[in-house]
């Protein structure tokens, strides 16, 4: 039963239609973990610990750096040089008595991965590098825990839900890693402060309603969203037949450590398979000219668009692969950059053989090479 200073403390809760007490008490009896206490798990860990979820637990082995003061909102000038645990800990027990607060201060690894899941309903995947997600994601499919998975990009964020076998697993929409000379730097890449907040604030909705039974989740959806535009997209994930972690003809069944994806110097346009406008500009006067892919919105595409481009909206790629050559050269574009550099992932991890993304997107094709080409 909740006590009295519960009920007074979540009244907005119990007067919600298909909410009530008793999804109040869901979140009381339910166990959260969050995987890294950054951008994504800031947000995430103040509005679980805020809504009453009973156990809440942290795992990261970092300290608060001053960089970190943009969006990781747990933290403050105090806490620089701090362990982000031992910050995290103080900031939420101070928000919410009742809410037992847990923390590690390591990395999740494959050594401690099944004792520590054990011990949670749920995950929040707040991690910002490939090896960490596809390592949180294996043994959360292997263990049979749910997984909710944020990820981050510039101006991007987006979020999705992940529970085999009543949906897919992580791998069903990316089988493999991407290659470490395709991922954008950890340190070079950069994010708007607020989208963190937005997204990691999204991580814990869908958790909040799947303790609590509400609505409709995000399994086998991937919700996308991009502030330039303050537009939404939803990529449908269908479970993959042969997936190798959840699929019955599964080849992976147990846990490996993958090397760390964030490379320690700036790569060259080259090495991430990028290509400048001007690079572009002159390819296309070559009689073996790439295949153009604009994966923006139609409303965009009639803004304007590069001559001879197709257009498949970066949602429906998935259920078009089949209108793509897969050994023909491709150019990928979008508004800035961040949605086909998405694409052009998801095309190599589809085996298509030489893809590339318009560095900049059609902003720069506008700015560099042809300033009526639309925006």
């Amino acid at each position: 039963m909740l006590s009295g200073d519960e009920r007074r403390r979540y009244q907005r809760h119990l007067i919600l239609p298909g909410f009530g007490e008793e999804g109040q008490l869901r979140l009381k009896r339910a166990a959260v973990l969050l995987v890294g206490a950054g951008g994504l798990g800031s947000p995430a860990a103040l509005y679980l610990t805020a809504a009453g979820v009973g156990r809440v637990g942290l795992i990261d082995d970092d300290v608060v750096d001053a960089s970190n003061l943009q969006r990781q909102v747990l933290f403050g000038d105090a806490d620089v040089g701090r362990l982000k645990v031992d910050a995290a800990r103080e900031r939420l027990a101070g928000l919410n008595r009742d809410v037992q607060i847990e923390t590690y201060a390591a990395r999740f690894t494959a050594a401690n991965a099944q004792e520590i899941l054990s011990r949670y309903d749920l995950v929040l995947d707040g991690t910002d590098n490939f090896a960490s997600r596809f390592l949180i994601g294996d043994a959360c499919a292997l263990y049979s825990v749910p997984l909710v998975q944020g990820s981050l990009f510039l101006f991007d964020g987006q979020v999705s839900l992940f529970h085999p076998p009543k949906g897919p697993c992580h791998r069903c929409l990316f089988p493999e890693p991407p290659d470490p000379a395709t991922a954008p730097s950890c340190a070079d890449a950069g994010v708007l402060g607020v989208i963190p907040g937005l997204i990691g604030t999204l991580m814990a909705t869908e958790a909040i309603k799947h303790l609590a039974g509400l609505g409709t989740s995000l399994l086998g959806r991937l919700l996308r969203f991009d502030a330039l535009t303050m537009r939404c997209t939803e990529l449908t994930v269908p479970r993959d037949p042969r997936c190798a972690l959840c699929s019955p003809q599964r080849t992976i069944t147990t846990l490996e450590e993958a090397a760390s994806m964030c490379p320690q110097e700036p790569r060259s346009v080259e090495s991430h398979r990028d290509v400048t406008p001007s690079e572009l500009a002159a390819r296309l006067f070559e009689s073996e000219a790439p295949f153009l892919l604009d994966v923006r919105e139609p409303w965009e595409w009639d803004l304007g668009h590069l001559d001879g481009a197709t257009l498949i909206p970066v949602g429906d790629l998935p259920a078009r692969l089949g209108e793509l050559d897969p050994q023909r050269e491709i150019v990928v574009y979008c508004k800035v950059g961040a949605r086909s550099a998405w694409a052009a992932d998801f095309l190599r991890s589809r085996g298509f053989v030489d893809v590339k993304n318009l560095e900049g997107g059609i902003m720069a094709w506008m700015s560099e090479v042809d300033t009526g080409a639309g925006s």
